[in-house]
């Protein structure tokens, strides 16, 4: 069955943050930006809330702020000034081919959304960087009260772009998350979570691998 549509996750896969103010804290922001897994040093009870983080916004800033003060951010407000970094536009780069990928699959008449697991609202991004025309659906799991690989989540996204699962691919930088797109049927595809710079053209690679744009 032909592609209709892509579904692209959003962290490690569109985007990834970056930002110079960041550089010192490398390690602790991979582990908290991680699709999945529980971030180290937090109690039992702060472990299942983590786990939930992207279900709830208040419960996404209040877990991370605590992971953020176990990692040593203790300064009195430290943790929550660096949370709100973690969730301002401003501080998310585009990987350098994210907004050629988005138009090029627009362009070839395919339906395009953007499925996150997160806690916050990612749109704030893809308006900074000039890309949320070229998306249909921005598909949240705290809006829709699902997370990857949960196959309902993916499921909701398909009906929201009227396609068959069996018509879409899954783009993401998650084996274990993103792929449980395979579950309802759909192709999925998975890049690295690199950095930027080192990363210029795995978005285009993809679409090349898959037929959707010419190689």
């Amino acid at each position: 069955m032909a592609i209709r549509a892509v579904l692209f996750d959003f962290s490690g896969t569109l985007f990834r943050l970056e930002h110079e103010a960041l550089d010192a804290h490398g390690d602790l922001m991979r582990a908290l930006t991680a699709p999945v897994g529980v971030h180290e040093g937090l109690s039992p009870e702060m472990e299942d809330a983590w786990l939930r983080r992207d279900l709830d916004p208040e419960l996404h800033r209040d877990v991370h702020v605590v992971a953020l003060e176990a990692a040593g951010l203790t300064e009195p407000g430290a943790a929550l000034a660096f949370y709100e970094r973690l969730v301002s536009a401003a501080y998310w780069r585009a990987y350098p081919d994210t907004f050629q990928a988005l138009r090029k699959v627009s362009e070839a008449g395919l339906r395009v959304a953007v499925l996150s697991n997160t806690g916050w609202d990612i749109r704030a991004v893809l308006r900074r960087y000039g890309v949320d025309h070229l998306v249909d659906e921005v598909v949240l799991s705290f809006e829709v009260g699902m997370i990857k690989p949960d196959p309902k989540i993916f499921l909701l996204a398909c009906e929201r772009l009227r396609v068959d699962p069996a018509e879409v691919l899954m783009v993401g930088d998650s084996e274990e998350a993103d792929g449980g797109a395979e579950a309802v049927g759909s192709k999925v595809a998975i890049v690295e979570p690199l950095e930027t710079a080192a990363r210029p053209g795995a978005l285009l690679a993809v679409l090349q691998k898959h037929g959707i744009i010419p190689v």
